[in-house]
């Protein structure tokens, strides 16, 4: 028996909001992928730079979450976190991640495969430095992904850390930094009526250069 009283399986959406070809994907996904996160915050959504990384852990086991882009060059996506969280812990035994973009709004989604690295000292640094004061402590403050005892724990290390830091000077902790995403695959989807979605697929080529097609929805 369902545990939810309405039918789970009769909720449904029609899109028909926009469409998508070959010739308006461009031959340059990261410019396209420009363009629809500008037209994104246009449309004023909120969050427009949440995305879902999925990661792999030792025992092939898939692990996926929400975290923030805060950064994107034509090398590709960027976000920071403490590199001993678990989701650092599994980019250091393997690289190979994976993001989701979703804009309901605009029925739009971004599906991103790709090889993540370490950001530059100098990178991680300057971002560190641009945080909010709260943030910073936040981050001394946190062993993320850890168990820890009670919220009193974590609010406690914070005093302690704040207190440590009153002068105003906050160090960027050495366990915590960017990452940058190479992608090598980007898919671009766009919600269709009768559910004949549109799905342009680049993929990157040996050459460094992209390969443009279509996938059936």
């Amino acid at each position: 028996m369902s545990i939810h009283k309405l039918n789970i399986a009769d909720i449904r959406k029609d899109y028909r909001l926009a469409e998508l070809n070959e010739d308006i994907a461009g031959d340059d996904p990261i410019a396209f992928f420009g363009k629809w996160f500008a037209e994104a915050e246009a449309s004023q959504i909120e969050d427009v730079n949440a995305m879902t990384l999925a990661t792999v852990d030792a025992r092939n086991r898939p692990h996926a979450r929400i975290v923030l882009l805060k950064g994107l060059t034509q090398d590709g996506f960027s976000f920071f976190t403490n590199y001993n969280s678990a989701k650092g812990q599994d980019i250091n035994v393997n690289a190979h991640v994976a993001l989701v973009f979703f804009w309901k709004e605009l029925e739009r989604q971004v599906r991103i495969e790709g090889i993540v690295e370490k950001l530059s000292e100098e990178e991680s640094d300057s971002y560190f430095n641009s945080r909010p004061k709260g943030s910073r402590i936040g981050t001394w403050a946190s062993p993320q992904s850890e168990v820890i005892s009670s919220r009193k724990e974590l609010e406690d290390t914070y005093q302690n850390y704040e207190e440590q830091f009153s002068n105003g000077i906050i160090p960027r902790p050495s366990n915590w930094g960017g990452y940058r995403v190479y992608p090598e695959y980007i898919e671009f989807w766009q919600g269709g009526g009768s559910r004949l979605h549109d799905r342009i697929l680049f993929t990157l080529l040996d050459n460094k250069k992209w390969a443009k097609s279509r996938l059936a929805p």
